[in-house]
């Protein structure tokens, strides 16, 4: 069967090419963010939700529905799928981890995983936790494999078991992208190893850590970290597969076992917000982990690449964002470099396809709202 590339994330924001709105608009931030919700759902969306703020306060704004089938409303304080963005929470609790003296972000992966990455040309002894972190492993995507990709697109078996190194497995069928350290190459498999490295150090499932290091500190009552449940939550926003320019397919429930510690935790604006402003204002780590964060790596066009964050120019400065795509659901944040401007905007459609108009839309109403605040 040929192999199908899945478009589960961009990484960062490719928004050195976004146009900002012109300066003598009198527009707010949120009216400029709600005018990108409004296209975005004219330009395909069944629905958009959104925040803008700093931390002294923030508005949401709203357009469409939640589900395209029932005609709910969406409403900014619905749960929803949130990817890839799942990424910096796994990074965070792996720099606690290091500030703790627990792990350094210079041990092999086969110092904790001995036996998890060593095939087909393959070197767990040559790879580090910091390569992982920051997609430079060397090491393929195993959501570009059909074996993977075709069961989840079809989403006949949401229940369908994956155990993480399963997922690695499949991964190192293919030969490596480049040597360890060599580039940046994005890969959801990066993050399933140093998923396995948490539980390696700690003893504990990652989702244990992150809901004891970072969502019962934070308070973040609307996160969750499922693992097996492919359903959805109370007052989440439904999420739907477009099928050519007229079917549509509801894919509110999916398989969550596919991504684990790479895309699948589930959240609300309201708590990214609070979570990015938590992260970048050094609450969650110290001074020394806080510069191993936002060390990048070029990955093109001025942007790169940090541990489970990125950084990109803008026309109002430095920025640092991430998104998140997976069956059903598209969000991305951005935050400025002390946690205190964000905007955070999640839409309930994904096929498995980037770069869509409605995409643009909200990538440039998210960009022109923070350059506003």
């Amino acid at each position: 069967m040929k192999s199908m590339r899945l478009t589960v994330i961009g990484a960062v924001l490719t928004l050195t090419g976004v146009v900002l709105a012109p300066p003598a608009s009198a527009a707010t931030p949120a009216q400029i963010l709600q005018a990108g919700a409004e296209l975005g759902v004219r330009d395909g969306y069944p629905g958009v939700i959104g925040l803008v703020g700093t931390g002294s306060g923030a508005q949401v704004v709203k357009a469409g529905q939640s589900n395209r089938f029932t005609g709910v409303p969406a409403d900014p304080s619905m749960k929803f799928r949130i990817g890839s963005n799942t990424k910096a929470f796994v990074s965070t609790v792996l720099l606690q981890l290091a500030s703790e003296g627990k792990l350094s972000l210079d041990d092999t992966v086969a110092r904790w995983l001995p036996d998890a990455v060593r095939t087909n040309g393959h070197d767990g002894t040559k790879i580090s936790i910091r390569q992982l972190l920051n997609q430079t492993s060397g090491l393929p995507d195993y959501a570009g494999d059909a074996r993977v990709s075709v069961p989840y697109i079809a989403n006949t078996d949401p229940r369908q078991p994956w155990s993480p190194q399963s997922l690695v497995d499949i991964a190192l069928s293919a030969a490596p992208v480049g040597a360890p350290g060599e580039k940046f190459f994005y890969a959801n498999t990066n993050y399933v190893l140093a998923g396995m490295a948490i539980k390696a150090v700690t003893g504990n499932e990652p989702v244990a850590e992150i809901q004891r290091r970072i969502i019962e500190p934070l308070g973040l009552k609307d996160t969750t970290y499922p693992t097996a449940d492919p359903a959805m939550p109370a007052n989440s926003l439904g999420g739907h597969f477009w099928v050519g320019n007229f079917l549509i397919r509801d894919v509110t429930t999916s398989n969550v076992q596919t991504f684990g510690p790479a895309g699948a935790m589930v959240s609300t604006l309201t708590d990214l917000a609070a979570f990015e402003r938590a992260l970048f204002s050094g609450k969650l780590l110290p001074p020394a982990q806080m510069t191993e964060l936002k060390t990048t790596v070029p990955v093109g066009g001025g942007a790169g690449y940090g541990l489970g964050v990125g950084s990109a120019p803008t026309p109002c400065g430095p920025v640092w964002n991430h998104n998140g795509a997976v069956l059903g659901y598209y969000s991305l944040w951005l935050t400025s470099e002390d946690g205190n401007k964000q905007v955070v905007v999640a839409a309930n459609e994904f096929h498995m396809m980037g770069g869509t108009r409605g995409q643009q839309d909200i990538t440039k109403a998210a960009l022109d709202a923070y350059c506003a605040l």
